[in-house]
């Protein structure tokens, strides 16, 4: 297995890609930690995971709060004693036209996002530059993201920030043999993007027609697809590749 005895940490894992990528490390061998601030689905998806035969441990933690993320990486150490692998994987959407967004509605988007990202990457280089090793991915979005409407100013921002952050970081933590890079999916058949078509007046049909109009694969991405793209990064196949924003989105 690709990932026997390592610890990976899965923030936003309740639902979707979150939840696709912890079972699909499990399945690789990984202790998945899943953290979510939705406790009972993180729980449901913890019990699946031991059904697999994998350790596992389901933490409720806002990523946007710096003490909550403290308080989830001491239960982490306690549990598997450190972490070899953090996905950053929380994000929301708040897609307002940029008239009528308020400042905490953008402040909500930039802090689970982005500063989520800073938080919990903060907490888990610590054991990884101990140990001379780690894998961090961070999960962002093309800008702008599929729809490409109004609205999408604080999510594209913090995705682009969320780039930004990879590269630089890629930079500082190359020397301890920490690879980190981002991923980002669009044109993903998951409850946000159905959320999303409907908050734009669409049918999830006719979210699919436009989607597939524009992608050169003619089909809808999965969870699954994406999760792939993950446990390549997170695994030695992968140990030359860092700073990179690789986009999953069925084309250029």
């Amino acid at each position: 297995m690709k990932l026997e005895k390592k610890v990976a940490v899965v923030t936003g894992a309740a639902r979707g890609i979150g939840r696709a990528i912890a079972i699909r490390l499990a399945e690789e061998g990984a202790r998945v930690v899943v953290s979510d601030v939705d406790l009972a689905f993180v729980e449901s998806l913890a019990a699946k995971l031991r059904m697999m035969g994998r350790e596992t441990l389901a933490i409720k933690a806002d990523v946007s709060d710096g003490q909550a993320v403290e308080t989830m990486f001491a239960r982490v150490e306690r549990r598997f004693g450190g972490a070899d692998i953090l996905v950053n994987n929380a994000g929301i959407r708040k897609d307002v036209p940029f008239p009528k967004i308020s400042e905490k509605e953008w402040d909500s988007v930039i802090a689970v996002q982005l500063k989520g990202s800073f938080n919990c990457a903060r907490l888990a280089q610590k054991y990884m530059v101990g140990q001379n090793y780690g894998k961090i991915v961070n999960l962002s979005s093309p800008v702008p993201a599929s729809l490409g409407n109004r609205g999408q100013t604080s999510y594209a921002s913090a995705s682009a920030a969320i780039e930004g952050f990879t590269r630089a970081l890629s930079l500082e933590l190359g020397r301890y043999n920490i690879n980190v890079n981002c991923v980002a999916p669009d044109f993903i058949d998951t409850e946000m993007t159905r959320n999303t078509a409907r908050r734009e007046g669409m049918y999830l049909n006719d979210f699919k027609s436009f989607a597939l109009a524009q992608i050169p694969l003619r089909r809808l991405g999965t969870a699954e697809d994406v999760a792939n793209v993950v446990l390549f990064l997170v695994s030695e196949e992968s140990s030359f590749i860092s700073g990179q924003v690789i986009y999953v989105r069925g084309g250029p």
